[in-house]
């Protein structure tokens, strides 16, 4: 079996480890094998051993320096013995790293952009002291086989951004579709959850806004915020304001799949930041589907790709507080309603976004740009 290396500068943040492991988790012709420049805290959660560039000790940070700078590709690990067929690198960055492993070994380079890489301006605007990626950016864009995108939304920002439109293809995030059971009815008091970073992006701010609302209104809906991020502080000061208001910090995936299954709702106000970060296509949209919530979330990037407004959730402007509000006690005051969109965000969960499928899709891409 031939190798795929896999290239993610941080290996890997615990935000990431669930929905990229399940990228490859049907593979069948190509083995992965991960690569990076720094150990991070998801690791233990990506189920396959990640690999430094470079030697161990001081020697190693030097070479990883040269190499993210000057592009001089350390001897270890010793990555041509491996047999290595291509090389999948995640984010645009990430793809700006690995174009000399690529060079250096003769492999087609396939980069996966997940949004903020695509989204955000600074990558983009011109500076005195460019970064790596702006360095590499044009070369990237020739060299690179394909570029996939989670999102119709991240095809048309990289097409705007000068990415030839030929090279770029969408495949969408896949989820565990575990057992066949019918969605159950919310705990009481009903809940809605909320699962990601704390930042602008997500749109934290506007839930919060939405659930006072729903206070002034006598509406006894309680929210379940898990994660944490920059915002925290903020966050921790309006729930106190608030009461009623859960943070649990970062849960594993099968303790956030057994909140998802009490749920009335799964909340994703997500908008795009001041400096143009947005969403590719949040996996966690796809995981309360598949659990069988429906999903309250904005019409920002790619979000309504996966939501069928007033079939498996509803879809609101972005960074409408009185809408989402309004969302959340539709769905509280009307459980015949919640019932029908959770069977149908599941069967669609089923149908569309199956981890094989999309794994076995993601292998036939890569396949494809092997000589």
């Amino acid at each position: 079996m031939r190798v795929a290396l896999l290239y993610r500068d941080r290996l890997i943040p615990r935000s990431e480890a669930a929905f990229m492991r399940r990228q490859y988790c049907a593979f069948e012709h190509l083995s992965p094998y991960w690569l990076g420049c720094h150990f991070d805290d998801g690791l233990g959660d990506l189920g396959a051993p990640g690999h430094l560039l470079g030697r161990p000790g001081p020697l190693g940070s030097v070479e990883r320096a040269l190499f993210k700078q000057w592009g001089r590709v350390p001897s270890t690990p010793p990555l041509g013995d491996l047999n290595p067929a291509v090389i999948h690198a995640h984010f645009g960055r990430g793809g700006a790293l690995a174009l000399p492993i690529a060079r250096a070994l003769g492999l087609p380079l396939v980069v996966s952009f997940h949004g903020g890489d695509a989204t955000k301006d600074k990558h983009y605007r011109r500076q005195l002291i460019p970064t790596i990626y702006q360095r590499r950016l044009e070369q990237l864009k020739r060299e690179a086989k394909l570029f996939v995108c989670v999102s119709d939304f991240i095809r048309r920002r990289l097409i705007d951004r000068g990415f030839p439109a030929a090279k770029l293809v969408v495949n969408r995030y896949g989820i565990e579709v575990e057992g066949g059971t019918e969605p159950q009815a919310p705990d009481a008091p009903p809940t809605v959850l909320f699962v990601g970073r704390f930042v602008e992006k997500k749109g934290i701010a506007t839930l919060l806004d939405a659930m006072a609302i729903l206070r002034a209104q006598g509406n006894p809906l309680r929210l379940v915020l898990v994660g944490d991020g920059t915002l925290g502080p903020l966050v921790r000061a309006r729930a106190a304001e608030l009461g009623g208001v859960e943070q649990t910090g970062w849960l594993a995936n099968a303790e956030v799949k057994r909140r998802m299954a009490g749920a009335l709702a799964l909340a994703v106000p997500s908008v795009t930041a001041k400096a143009g970060d947005a969403e590719g296509l949040p996996n966690v949209i796809l995981e309360a589907m598949a659990a069988g919530i429906p999903v309250v979330g904005s019409d920002s990037a790619g979000i309504a790709e996966a939501i069928a407004h007033e079939r498996t959730g509803l879809v609101v402007p972005p960074g409408d507080a009185p809408a989402l509000a309004a969302a959340f006690a539709r769905l509280a005051a009307d459980p015949a309603l919640r019932q029908t969109m959770a069977l149908a965000g599941r069967t669609r969960a089923v149908a569309e976004f199956s981890a094989p499928d999309q794994s076995r899709r993601l292998e036939q891409i890569l396949l494809s740009v092997i000589p």
